[in-house]
Protein backbone atom coordinates (compact mmCIF):
# COMPACT_ATOMS: atom_id res chain seq x y z
CA UNK A 1 0.00 0.00 0.00
CA UNK A 2 0.69 3.17 -0.55
CA UNK A 3 0.63 6.48 1.36
CA UNK A 4 0.10 10.09 1.37
CA UNK A 5 0.25 13.25 3.74
CA UNK A 6 -3.54 14.07 4.92
CA UNK A 7 -2.68 17.91 4.08
CA UNK A 8 -0.09 19.49 6.03
CA UNK A 9 -2.43 19.80 9.43
CA UNK A 10 -1.73 16.80 10.91
CA UNK A 11 1.49 14.45 10.88
CA UNK A 12 -0.08 11.55 9.64
CA UNK A 13 0.19 9.11 6.29
CA UNK A 14 -3.37 8.16 4.92
CA UNK A 15 -3.56 4.95 2.85
CA UNK A 16 -4.14 5.86 -0.82
CA UNK A 17 -7.16 3.61 -0.97
CA UNK A 18 -9.73 4.25 1.73
CA UNK A 19 -12.48 1.83 2.95
CA UNK A 20 -16.31 3.76 1.96
CA UNK A 21 -18.79 1.87 3.79
CA UNK A 22 -21.45 3.23 1.88
CA UNK A 23 -21.74 0.04 -0.48
CA UNK A 24 -21.88 -2.71 1.40
CA UNK A 25 -22.64 -6.00 0.31
CA UNK A 26 -26.25 -6.95 0.95
CA UNK A 27 -28.36 -9.92 1.79
CA UNK A 28 -31.52 -8.37 0.16
CA UNK A 29 -32.59 -5.23 -1.87
CA UNK A 30 -33.23 -3.69 1.77
CA UNK A 31 -30.24 -1.23 2.31
CA UNK A 32 -30.61 -2.33 5.84
CA UNK A 33 -29.54 -6.28 4.97
CA UNK A 34 -26.26 -5.63 5.11
CA UNK A 35 -23.93 -9.19 4.35
CA UNK A 36 -22.74 -8.73 8.28
CA UNK A 37 -19.91 -11.53 7.94
CA UNK A 38 -18.84 -10.65 4.58
CA UNK A 39 -18.32 -7.19 4.92
CA UNK A 40 -16.13 -7.96 7.95
CA UNK A 41 -13.90 -9.94 6.05
CA UNK A 42 -13.48 -7.64 3.49
CA UNK A 43 -12.76 -4.80 5.77
CA UNK A 44 -10.83 -6.87 7.63
CA UNK A 45 -8.61 -8.14 4.42
CA UNK A 46 -8.72 -4.49 3.62
CA UNK A 47 -6.87 -3.27 6.72
CA UNK A 48 -4.46 -6.21 6.79
CA UNK A 49 -3.18 -5.14 3.34
CA UNK A 50 -2.71 -1.64 4.97
CA UNK A 51 -5.73 0.57 4.00
CA UNK A 52 -6.36 2.52 7.05
CA UNK A 53 -8.93 5.09 6.77
CA UNK A 54 -12.09 3.15 7.32
CA UNK A 55 -15.03 6.04 5.78
CA UNK A 56 -18.92 5.80 7.11
CA UNK A 57 -21.68 7.93 7.94
CA UNK A 58 -24.72 8.05 10.20
CA UNK A 59 -27.81 7.33 7.31
CA UNK A 60 -25.71 4.46 5.30
CA UNK A 61 -27.12 1.38 5.04
CA UNK A 62 -30.13 2.80 7.05
CA UNK A 63 -28.31 3.11 10.08
CA UNK A 64 -26.12 0.04 9.94
CA UNK A 65 -22.87 0.84 8.73
CA UNK A 66 -21.98 2.51 11.40
CA UNK A 67 -22.79 -0.74 13.34
CA UNK A 68 -21.19 -2.87 10.79
CA UNK A 69 -18.21 -0.65 11.14
CA UNK A 70 -17.65 -0.90 14.94
CA UNK A 71 -17.69 -4.76 14.61
CA UNK A 72 -15.24 -5.53 12.01
CA UNK A 73 -12.99 -3.05 14.39
CA UNK A 74 -13.18 -5.68 17.16
CA UNK A 75 -10.50 -7.62 17.67
CA UNK A 76 -7.31 -5.16 17.56
CA UNK A 77 -8.75 -4.02 14.31
CA UNK A 78 -9.60 -0.06 16.26
CA UNK A 79 -6.02 0.32 16.40
CA UNK A 80 -4.70 -0.18 12.89
CA UNK A 81 -7.32 2.44 11.43
CA UNK A 82 -8.37 5.97 11.79
CA UNK A 83 -12.53 6.15 11.44
CA UNK A 84 -14.15 9.12 9.15
CA UNK A 85 -18.28 9.37 10.30
CA UNK A 86 -20.34 11.99 9.18
CA UNK A 87 -23.00 14.63 11.31
CA UNK A 88 -25.99 14.25 9.98
CA UNK A 89 -26.60 18.31 8.85
CA UNK A 90 -30.36 17.65 7.75
CA UNK A 91 -31.40 16.25 10.97
CA UNK A 92 -29.58 19.04 13.12
CA UNK A 93 -32.42 21.82 14.76
CA UNK A 94 -30.93 22.75 17.99
CA UNK A 95 -27.59 22.45 19.87
CA UNK A 96 -28.61 19.56 21.81
CA UNK A 97 -28.41 17.29 18.50
CA UNK A 98 -24.77 17.86 18.01
CA UNK A 99 -23.93 15.97 20.92
CA UNK A 100 -27.14 13.24 20.69
CA UNK A 101 -26.03 12.39 17.14
CA UNK A 102 -22.59 11.83 18.11
CA UNK A 103 -22.78 10.39 21.00
CA UNK A 104 -25.15 7.45 19.24
CA UNK A 105 -22.52 7.04 16.13
CA UNK A 106 -19.84 6.75 19.54
CA UNK A 107 -21.83 3.67 20.26
CA UNK A 108 -22.54 2.10 17.18
CA UNK A 109 -19.05 2.63 16.32
CA UNK A 110 -17.94 0.67 19.53
CA UNK A 111 -15.30 3.35 20.17
CA UNK A 112 -14.20 6.55 22.17
CA UNK A 113 -13.35 8.24 19.85
CA UNK A 114 -14.09 9.30 16.12
CA UNK A 115 -10.84 10.52 14.43
CA UNK A 116 -12.22 12.12 11.77
CA UNK A 117 -15.83 13.77 12.39
CA UNK A 118 -17.19 15.54 9.04
CA UNK A 119 -19.97 17.73 8.58
CA UNK A 120 -22.14 15.44 6.12
CA UNK A 121 -22.74 17.37 2.88
CA UNK A 122 -22.53 20.84 3.53
CA UNK A 123 -24.78 22.60 1.37
CA UNK A 124 -26.65 26.27 0.74
CA UNK A 125 -28.98 24.65 3.37
CA UNK A 126 -27.29 22.86 5.53
CA UNK A 127 -24.13 25.30 6.14
CA UNK A 128 -25.64 28.50 7.32
CA UNK A 129 -28.10 26.54 9.91
CA UNK A 130 -24.81 24.31 11.46
CA UNK A 131 -22.74 28.08 11.34
CA UNK A 132 -25.58 29.74 13.19
CA UNK A 133 -25.77 27.02 15.61
CA UNK A 134 -21.92 27.58 16.59
CA UNK A 135 -21.32 24.19 15.73
CA UNK A 136 -17.21 24.99 15.54
CA UNK A 137 -17.70 25.80 18.87
CA UNK A 138 -19.62 22.73 19.88
CA UNK A 139 -17.01 20.83 17.88
CA UNK A 140 -14.23 22.42 19.40
CA UNK A 141 -15.43 21.42 22.92
CA UNK A 142 -15.47 17.60 22.21
CA UNK A 143 -12.40 18.06 20.56
CA UNK A 144 -11.03 18.77 24.12
CA UNK A 145 -13.41 16.20 25.57
CA UNK A 146 -11.57 14.02 23.56
CA UNK A 147 -14.66 12.37 21.54
CA UNK A 148 -13.38 13.70 18.41
CA UNK A 149 -10.04 13.89 16.77
CA UNK A 150 -10.48 16.53 14.13
CA UNK A 151 -13.05 18.35 11.98
CA UNK A 152 -13.87 18.35 8.08
CA UNK A 153 -16.69 18.50 5.80
CA UNK A 154 -18.26 16.59 3.17
CA UNK A 155 -19.64 19.04 0.40
CA UNK A 156 -22.15 18.66 -2.18
CA UNK A 157 -22.76 22.17 -3.77
CA UNK A 158 -20.88 25.26 -6.09
CA UNK A 159 -17.55 26.44 -5.92
CA UNK A 160 -18.42 29.74 -4.28
CA UNK A 161 -19.85 27.82 -1.48
CA UNK A 162 -17.31 25.49 -0.73
CA UNK A 163 -14.52 28.72 -1.10
CA UNK A 164 -16.93 30.45 1.63
CA UNK A 165 -16.38 27.02 3.86
CA UNK A 166 -13.33 26.40 3.36
CA UNK A 167 -12.15 30.14 4.84
CA UNK A 168 -15.04 30.28 7.22
CA UNK A 169 -12.71 28.35 10.15
CA UNK A 170 -9.14 28.23 9.96
CA UNK A 171 -9.02 24.90 12.12
CA UNK A 172 -10.49 22.41 8.89
CA UNK A 173 -8.16 19.48 8.68
CA UNK A 174 -10.00 18.00 6.05
CA UNK A 175 -13.05 18.03 3.35
CA UNK A 176 -14.27 15.38 1.23
CA UNK A 177 -15.58 16.05 -2.63
CA UNK A 178 -17.00 14.30 -5.28
CA UNK A 179 -14.31 13.86 -7.83
CA UNK A 180 -13.23 12.07 -10.87
CA UNK A 181 -12.67 12.87 -14.62
CA UNK A 182 -16.50 13.49 -16.00
CA UNK A 183 -16.77 16.11 -12.65
CA UNK A 184 -13.62 18.34 -13.14
CA UNK A 185 -16.16 20.99 -13.33
CA UNK A 186 -19.15 19.93 -11.28
CA UNK A 187 -19.71 21.14 -7.58
CA UNK A 188 -16.07 21.73 -5.96
CA UNK A 189 -14.53 20.14 -8.85
CA UNK A 190 -11.04 20.99 -9.93
CA UNK A 191 -10.99 24.37 -8.31
CA UNK A 192 -11.96 23.54 -4.97
CA UNK A 193 -9.38 20.77 -4.87
CA UNK A 194 -6.77 23.18 -5.46
CA UNK A 195 -8.01 25.21 -3.75
CA UNK A 196 -8.33 23.03 -0.61
CA UNK A 197 -5.11 22.07 -1.29
CA UNK A 198 -3.41 25.21 -1.07
CA UNK A 199 -5.06 26.33 2.16
CA UNK A 200 -3.08 22.83 3.86
CA UNK A 201 -6.48 21.01 3.84
CA UNK A 202 -6.32 17.01 2.95
CA UNK A 203 -8.62 16.48 0.00
CA UNK A 204 -10.76 13.14 0.34
CA UNK A 205 -11.94 11.88 -2.80
CA UNK A 206 -15.61 10.48 -3.13
CA UNK A 207 -17.30 9.05 -5.77
CA UNK A 208 -14.25 8.25 -8.18
CA UNK A 209 -16.08 5.92 -10.31
CA UNK A 210 -19.52 7.91 -10.15
CA UNK A 211 -20.94 5.42 -8.23
CA UNK A 212 -19.66 2.23 -10.42
CA UNK A 213 -20.87 4.06 -13.06
CA UNK A 214 -17.33 4.40 -14.99
CA UNK A 215 -16.46 0.63 -13.73
CA UNK A 216 -19.20 -0.62 -16.35
CA UNK A 217 -18.48 -1.21 -19.23
CA UNK A 218 -18.66 1.18 -21.40
CA UNK A 219 -21.08 2.08 -24.35
CA UNK A 220 -19.26 1.55 -27.97
CA UNK A 221 -18.35 5.29 -28.35
CA UNK A 222 -16.33 4.99 -25.24
CA UNK A 223 -15.02 1.51 -25.69
CA UNK A 224 -13.79 2.18 -29.08
CA UNK A 225 -11.30 4.99 -27.35
CA UNK A 226 -9.93 3.09 -24.26
CA UNK A 227 -9.12 0.69 -27.06
CA UNK A 228 -6.66 3.23 -28.64
CA UNK A 229 -4.33 2.89 -24.91
CA UNK A 230 -0.86 1.41 -25.49
CA UNK A 231 -1.46 -0.44 -21.95
CA UNK A 232 -4.80 -1.94 -21.35
CA UNK A 233 -6.88 -0.93 -18.43
CA UNK A 234 -10.17 -1.86 -16.90
CA UNK A 235 -12.67 0.96 -17.04
CA UNK A 236 -11.99 1.49 -13.07
CA UNK A 237 -8.29 1.21 -13.21
CA UNK A 238 -8.56 4.34 -15.45
CA UNK A 239 -11.02 6.11 -13.47
CA UNK A 240 -9.11 5.15 -9.83
CA UNK A 241 -5.50 6.09 -10.99
CA UNK A 242 -6.86 9.51 -12.78
CA UNK A 243 -7.89 10.66 -9.20
CA UNK A 244 -4.33 9.27 -7.81
CA UNK A 245 -2.40 11.07 -10.37
CA UNK A 246 -3.57 14.49 -8.70
CA UNK A 247 -0.72 15.90 -6.29
CA UNK A 248 -3.47 17.21 -3.91
CA UNK A 249 -5.69 14.49 -3.72
CA UNK A 250 -5.06 12.31 -0.01
CA UNK A 251 -7.27 9.31 -0.36
CA UNK A 252 -9.65 8.29 -2.98
CA UNK A 253 -12.47 6.47 -0.88
CA UNK A 254 -14.38 3.33 -2.99
CA UNK A 255 -17.49 2.24 -1.78
CA UNK A 256 -16.70 -1.64 -1.98
CA UNK A 257 -19.77 -4.33 -2.15
CA UNK A 258 -17.76 -7.35 -3.70
CA UNK A 259 -14.74 -8.81 -2.20
CA UNK A 260 -13.09 -9.05 -5.41
CA UNK A 261 -13.17 -5.35 -5.59
CA UNK A 262 -11.29 -5.24 -2.41
CA UNK A 263 -8.84 -7.13 -4.14
CA UNK A 264 -8.43 -5.13 -7.09
CA UNK A 265 -8.84 -2.16 -5.91
CA UNK A 266 -5.69 -2.84 -3.66
CA UNK A 267 -4.03 -3.81 -6.36
CA UNK A 268 -4.84 -0.72 -8.42
CA UNK A 269 -3.70 1.20 -5.28
CA UNK A 270 -0.12 -0.25 -5.17
CA UNK A 271 0.54 1.35 -8.97
CA UNK A 272 -1.07 4.47 -7.79
CA UNK A 273 0.36 8.36 -7.50
CA UNK A 274 1.34 11.60 -9.66
CA UNK A 275 2.97 10.36 -12.41
CA UNK A 276 1.48 7.30 -12.96
CA UNK A 277 -0.83 8.26 -15.73
CA UNK A 278 1.66 9.89 -19.09
CA UNK A 279 0.39 13.05 -21.26
CA UNK A 280 -1.11 11.09 -23.77
CA UNK A 281 -3.12 8.73 -21.52
CA UNK A 282 -4.48 12.01 -19.90
CA UNK A 283 -5.62 13.06 -23.12
CA UNK A 284 -7.58 10.06 -23.94
CA UNK A 285 -8.90 10.03 -20.67
CA UNK A 286 -10.31 13.45 -21.49
CA UNK A 287 -11.81 12.33 -25.12
CA UNK A 288 -13.30 9.31 -23.04
CA UNK A 289 -15.24 12.28 -20.82
CA UNK A 290 -15.95 13.95 -23.86
CA UNK A 291 -17.66 10.75 -25.29
CA UNK A 292 -19.78 10.22 -22.29
CA UNK A 293 -21.28 13.75 -22.86
CA UNK A 294 -22.21 13.73 -25.75
CA UNK A 295 -24.36 10.64 -24.86
CA UNK A 296 -25.87 13.51 -22.69
CA UNK A 297 -30.10 14.39 -24.13
CA UNK A 298 -29.72 17.37 -22.49
CA UNK A 299 -27.21 20.08 -23.88
CA UNK A 300 -26.93 21.61 -20.19
CA UNK A 301 -22.90 22.43 -19.57
CA UNK A 302 -23.82 23.81 -16.15
CA UNK A 303 -22.70 27.53 -16.66
CA UNK A 304 -25.51 28.39 -14.29
CA UNK A 305 -26.91 31.06 -16.13
CA UNK A 306 -30.25 29.97 -15.75
CA UNK A 307 -29.87 30.68 -11.79
CA UNK A 308 -31.19 31.54 -9.42
CA UNK A 309 -34.56 30.84 -10.09
CA UNK A 310 -37.69 32.36 -8.96
CA UNK A 311 -38.75 29.33 -7.21
CA UNK A 312 -35.90 27.93 -6.34
CA UNK A 313 -35.43 25.05 -9.04
CA UNK A 314 -32.48 23.82 -9.06
CA UNK A 315 -32.52 23.56 -12.90
CA UNK A 316 -28.05 22.45 -13.60
CA UNK A 317 -28.61 19.42 -10.75
CA UNK A 318 -31.92 18.56 -12.04
CA UNK A 319 -30.49 18.17 -15.37
CA UNK A 320 -27.35 16.51 -14.25
CA UNK A 321 -29.03 13.40 -12.50
CA UNK A 322 -30.75 12.96 -15.79
CA UNK A 323 -28.41 13.24 -18.31
CA UNK A 324 -26.02 10.95 -15.96
CA UNK A 325 -29.34 8.22 -15.61
CA UNK A 326 -28.97 8.39 -19.77
CA UNK A 327 -25.46 8.21 -20.68
CA UNK A 328 -24.70 5.20 -18.46
CA UNK A 329 -27.72 3.44 -18.82
CA UNK A 330 -28.96 3.72 -15.18
CA UNK A 331 -32.23 5.74 -14.81
CA UNK A 332 -32.66 4.10 -11.14
CA UNK A 333 -30.18 5.62 -10.09
CA UNK A 334 -30.75 9.18 -11.44
CA UNK A 335 -34.37 8.91 -9.71
CA UNK A 336 -32.85 7.47 -6.53
CA UNK A 337 -30.50 10.89 -6.11
CA UNK A 338 -33.30 12.88 -7.67
CA UNK A 339 -36.02 11.87 -4.67
CA UNK A 340 -33.27 12.05 -2.17
CA UNK A 341 -33.77 14.92 0.01
CA UNK A 342 -29.73 15.05 0.65
CA UNK A 343 -29.05 15.52 -2.59
CA UNK A 344 -32.34 17.73 -3.83
CA UNK A 345 -34.66 18.84 -1.85
CA UNK A 346 -38.40 18.25 -2.64
CA UNK A 347 -38.62 22.44 -2.76
CA UNK A 348 -36.45 22.57 -5.71
CA UNK A 349 -37.30 19.95 -7.72
CA UNK A 350 -38.47 20.01 -11.27
CA UNK A 351 -42.57 19.92 -10.65
CA UNK A 352 -42.11 23.55 -8.86
CA UNK A 353 -41.26 25.01 -12.09
CA UNK A 354 -43.66 27.80 -13.04
CA UNK A 355 -42.70 27.89 -16.81
CA UNK A 356 -42.44 32.11 -16.21
CA UNK A 357 -39.16 31.53 -19.19
CA UNK A 358 -36.62 33.95 -17.32
CA UNK A 359 -34.54 30.92 -17.31
CA UNK A 360 -35.07 30.01 -20.96
CA UNK A 361 -34.14 33.91 -22.10
CA UNK A 362 -30.79 33.66 -20.38
CA UNK A 363 -29.53 30.33 -20.96
CA UNK A 364 -27.00 30.53 -23.59
CA UNK A 365 -27.71 26.69 -25.21
CA UNK A 366 -31.51 27.87 -25.87
CA UNK A 367 -32.23 24.91 -24.22
CA UNK A 368 -36.04 24.69 -23.70
CA UNK A 369 -35.78 24.12 -19.77
CA UNK A 370 -39.44 24.16 -19.10
CA UNK A 371 -40.41 21.13 -21.36
CA UNK A 372 -37.31 19.62 -20.36
CA UNK A 373 -37.95 19.96 -16.45
CA UNK A 374 -41.50 18.75 -17.44
CA UNK A 375 -39.97 15.37 -18.76
CA UNK A 376 -37.59 15.05 -16.00
CA UNK A 377 -39.67 15.14 -12.85
CA UNK A 378 -41.98 13.32 -15.15
CA UNK A 379 -39.49 10.40 -15.50
CA UNK A 380 -37.55 10.67 -12.31
CA UNK A 381 -40.35 12.17 -9.72
CA UNK A 382 -41.92 10.09 -6.75
CA UNK A 383 -44.75 8.17 -8.51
Amino acid sequence: MKYRPLGNKIEWEVSALGFGAMRLPQTSPNPADVDESESIRMLRYAIDNGVNYVDTAYPYHAGRSEVVVGKALQDGYRQKVRIATKLPSWAIQTVADFDKYLDEQLERLQTGVIDFYLLHGLNKDYWPKLRDLKVFQWAEKAMVDGRIGRLGFSFHDEFNLFKEIVDAYDNWTFCQVQYNYMDTDFQAGTKGVQYAAAKGLGVVVMEPLRGGSLAKQPPQSVGRIWDEAEHQRSPAEWALLWAWNHPEVSVVLSGMSAFDQVQENLTIADRSGPGALTPAELKLIARVSDAFKKLSPIPCTNCGYCLPCSQGVEIPRIFEFYNNGIMHDEIQKARFYYRFPIALKESRRADQCTECGECEEACPQKIPIADWLKKVHAELGPR
